[in-house]
This record gives structure tokens, C-alpha cells and sequence, in this order.
């Protein structure tokens, strides 16, 4: 309730005010206006570079990918096959200990 009536009071102030200081409400506006031009036209700015400069490396990658693929897929390859070779050393292994603990008996 507090909220709602401080609220009513600052309404009613700043209307008192900007009918009292319409002059400098309106100095101040245009001095406001400008500045306010400026800044967004250098943010937009900037935003348009960056944009610009991420759709030029997207289309840097994105003609790169193919040799990358390639690579994936020998590595891919590469490590099956030496999976592959550790799965037979790991068998050959277990083979040895399984004759191993048959002379022993």
C-alpha cells in the first residue's frame, strides 16, 4: 500500500515539475536526442561488424569441414584397428595365464 501511494505522490510531483521546467524539459531533450542518436549509431555499428565478421569465418569453417571429415574419419579408423590390436594382445595374454595355471597344477 505504501508502494501504491508513493508512487501517486512521485506522479504528481513530476508532472508539477515538468509543467513548472517545461523550458529546460525540452533543453534537455534536445541535447538528449543527439547523444542518444550517436551512441546507437556507433552500437549498430559495431554490431554490424561483428555480425559480418561471424558469417565470414562461419563460411570460412564451413569450406574447411570437408577436409576435416576426411581426417575424423582415418583417425576413426586408426584407433579401431589399434583397438583391435590391443583386444588380441589382451586374448593372447589370457591364453598365456589360463597354460600357466594349468602346469601349475
Amino acid at each position: 500500500m505504501g508502494a501504491l501511494v508513493g508512487g501517486i505522490i512521485a506522479l504528481i510531483l513530476g508532472l508539477i515539475g515538468l509543467i513548472y521546467w517545461w523550458g529546460y524539459f525540452i533543453k534537455a531533450l534536445l541535447a538528449i536526442i543527439p547523444m542518444g542518436l550517436i551512441l546507437g549509431g556507433a552500437l549498430a555499428t559495431y554490431l554490424g561488424i561483428e555480425e559480418w565478421k561471424d558469417t565470414s569465418r562461419r563460411t570460412e569453417d564451413q569450406s574447411g569441414t570437408e577436409g576435416m571429415f576426411d581426417t575424423a574419419e582415418s583417425e576413426k579408423e586408426r584407433y579401431k584397428a589399434e583397438a583391435e590390436k590391443y583386444k588380441a594382445e589382451l586374448e593372447a595374454l589370457k591364453t598365456q595365464s589360463a597354460e600357466g595355471e594349468k602346469t601349475e597344477e
